[in-house]
């Protein structure tokens, strides 16, 4: 196993695997990748922020190179997932995801405009600034770091992210924001907190974001890990595409 020195030599392992991920680490944008062998490679494992990516041949050293708490394994064929099953067993929780097409021009701004007009008093819709990067990361509300932790300093995130908050006096309950980015978009990531749910503040949220990628050119990415979520991406306009499966894992500190 070999830390992937030339991005390009993986690309067809991966060719066709329409993911945002993916875009990202062939693009040089985020994660890295390992491989049996960086001449010529038939198994590959990319590794961006919690997830995990294998495509190729199945090689059980790609699969136990897993050094973290949590993660989530995207498998490219059931041969991955025996193998994963085969590594982890009860550590390995397997799930479904629901992709959903990455289409252009199906967004409606009118539409979308009208749900971000429908926030009241008091809460307040905003984009994240310096000063909300630091709240975010901050929050003792633990998931809304995710909307800005795989960036390593505002600065970076400034560069390469987007994202918009809504706040209550103050304080934030919902957002959506760039989990990861590649050259033409942004994978979306949305959170509310658990005292502020079946408001509509995550739809708010999401169609203030896919607005803010539209003026900027960018594609607002959705992957969609649960029913609510994929229920959620296409009241905004999005298409679903297909089921896949991923496996939870989670292993002790200890092992």
């Amino acid at each position: 196993m070999e830390l992937c020195q030339d991005s390009k030599k993986v690309a067809g392992l991966f060719e066709g695997w329409q993911e945002s991920f993916i875009y990202s680490y062939l693009q040089g944008c985020m994660g890295e990748c390992y491989v049996d062998h960086n001449e010529n490679p038939k198994s590959a494992q990319i590794i961006i922020a919690d997830f995990i990516f294998y495509a190729g041949i199945p090689d059980m050293e790609l699969i136990q190179n897993i050094h973290r708490d949590f993660c989530i394994a995207v498998p490219q064929t059931e041969e991955w997932s025996s193998l994963i099953e085969e590594v982890y067993g009860k550590q390995a929780i397997r799930q479904e995801r629901y992709a959903l097409l990455k289409e252009k021009n199906i967004f409606d701004k009118n539409y979308l405009e009208d749900i971000v007009q429908q926030l009241e008093k008091p809460y307040q819709l905003k984009n994240i600034d310096a000063n909300l990067y630091d709240q975010i990361l901050s929050s003792s509300y633990q998931p809304f770091h995710d909307l800005c932790s795989q960036f390593a300093s505002y600065e970076d995130y400034l560069k390469h992210g987007l994202g918009v908050v809504i706040l209550r006096h103050g304080e934030i309950v919902a957002g959506a924001s760039s989990y990861i980015y590649y050259q033409d978009g942004i994978e979306i990531e949305i959170d509310t907190h658990k005292d502020y749910r079946h408001q509509g503040l995550a739809t708010i949220c999401g169609a203030k974001l896919i607005l803010e990628c539209l003026d900027k050119n960018l594609y607002p990415s959705w992957d969609a890990h649960n029913q609510i979520s994929l229920a959620l991406a296409k009241k905004l306009g999005y298409h679903f595409d297909k089921m896949y499966p991923v496996y939870e894992i989670i292993q002790s500190k200890s092992e």
